[in-house]
């Protein structure tokens, strides 16, 4: 399937955020690690490694986190 058209197609529209993109988000939004964690349902074992740069934070869970914490949440966090 190399011929299939978006096969070629790099998008620059996602990335996975770097370390310090997930950190200024999470500054920005005024969090702790802990709520920040909460508010899209990660461990906040995995909000610091992403913070720490021992794993890639997935793109969509970055976009979860700038939307919900931009307008705050409609869903209470799982406990």
């Amino acid at each position: 399937m190399t011929n299939h058209p978006n096969r070629s197609r790099a998008s620059k529209a996602s990335h996975n955020p770097d370390p310090a993109e997930v950190r200024a988000a999470r500054d920005a939004a005024g969090l702790t690690q802990q709520a920040a964690a909460d508010l899209i349902g990660a461990s906040m074992r995995i909000w610091q490694d992403w913070e720490g740069g021992q794993r890639r934070m997935p793109w969509a869970k970055f976009e979860l986190f700038l939307i919900l914490s931009a307008h705050g949440s409609v869903i209470a966090p799982r406990r």
